[in-house]
């Protein structure tokens, strides 16, 4: 029986609560919040054992294997770094850390620890995704990716806009990266996980939307738009907006081949044949064939549906239990150190560009481990 304990008891924590919960040989043995009225609320909706306002006592109390902090990001380090030392395996919900040095001396110490440690990048683990990187281990590109795009979009709604533009002391204001901080995370592993290069060239540029302009926003960066250079082999494109619409969360990775097409809206994984068919077959064959993959889709999604594996945070869940199964069997962590620390890298290259409004280059940062 695997006993974890939850840090964090915010909306975020619920999630992780439901998924924890279908998981079986696992029990959450206690629940935490500095605000003891987070913590209760947890507590009882889920039938937790015990609930605490400290996560030292919680620790000391329950002996948890692992550790789920769901805090915001500006406790991630100091929090995850007394868990290790407490001998807990970790789960960090994104952002990893405030920056990558903070990043790396988790790590260097979960390496130390002989424990495990991932972060909260749960939409590279839906079923679309899984599907991509199947195709992708079995050649489907016909050798290293040539360039990636990775669209990320939010849509801040009325509600959050205001939110945020009226506290000035909002937590998300305090993060180095403000809002983009809190999640472009999602959309920059992508890339990463397919980088070969650790030390990419990264020019970034941002700027506040008239959406925001117009709620006398001028802090809050909620555009964003980046180029990545991997030593002239491999680039890419990340995009976040607030304005885009449809809404995006799409991933497309071209190879010297073919390319692969994933939606994360519609959890749709397509495959771009590099070659063209003769003459008119040209305009006739690919949208039978494109057709056919969205029906194979459609049927696979279904599937899912029916085994009841096709809830909203499938991918958090694969994570859990990817994270739970290295913990016994001491395989390793579901997301290599060496990604982590490179998304951390990227998007420290990137808030420092977009706080001078220089192109900045990600070789004079911190060697990862």
């Amino acid at each position: 029986m695997i006993k974890v304990g939850i840090i964090g008891c915010g909306k975020i924590a619920d999630s992780h609560a439901a998924l924890i919960q279908r998981i079986a040989e696992c029990e959450i043995v206690g629940a935490c919040d500095q605000e003891e009225l987070m913590a209760k609320q947890l507590y009882e909706r889920f039938k937790i054992r015990q609930y605490f306002s400290d996560a030292k006592r919680m620790i000391e109390v329950t002996r948890p294997d692992i550790v789920h902090i769901t805090t915001p990001p500006q406790s991630h380090f100091e929090l995850g770094k007394f868990c290790l030392e407490s001998g807990c395996h970790v789960y960090i919900e994104k952002p990893f850390t405030l920056n990558t040095e903070e990043g790396i001396r988790l790590i260097n110490l979960a390496i130390e620890k002989n424990l495990k440690l991932t972060v909260g990048h749960d939409a590279v683990f839906n079923h679309a995704e899984r599907r991509m990187r199947k195709l992708i281990l079995n050649g489907y590109l016909g050798g290293s990716p040539v360039h990636m795009e990775s669209y990320y979009c939010y849509d801040l709604g009325d509600s959050y806009a205001k939110a945020l533009t009226g506290d000035k002391n909002h937590w998300v204001r305090q993060l180095p990266g403000k809002l983009l901080h809190n999640i472009i995370s999602h959309g920059v592993c992508e890339i990463a996980e397919h980088l070969t290069m650790d030390k990419p060239i990264i020019i970034a540029h941002g700027f506040t939307s008239p959406q925001l302009r117009k709620l006398n926003e001028t802090e809050i960066i909620d555009e964003l738009r980046v180029i990545i250079n991997a030593n002239d082999c491999t680039t890419a494109y990340f995009t976040f907006s607030s304005q885009m619409k449809p809404t995006l969360h799409q991933f497309r990775i071209y190879g010297p081949k073919n390319a692969i097409i994933v939606d994360h809206n519609h959890q749709t994984c397509i495959k771009m044949r590099g070659m063209n068919y003769t003459s008119y077959l040209d305009k006739f064959v690919p949208p039978i064939i494109l057709a056919k993959q969205y029906a194979a889709n459609t049927i696979n999604n279904v599937n899912h549906f029916l085994k009841n594996d096709f809830h909203m945070k499938s991918g958090m869940k694969f994570l859990i239990e990817s994270l739970y199964r290295s913990v016994a069997y001491d395989t390793p962590p579901p997301i290599p150190y060496r990604e982590i620390i490179l998304t951390s890298r990227i998007m420290d290259s990137i808030f420092t560009q977009i706080r001078s409004d220089k192109p900045h280059s990600t070789t004079s940062q911190t060697e990862a481990p």
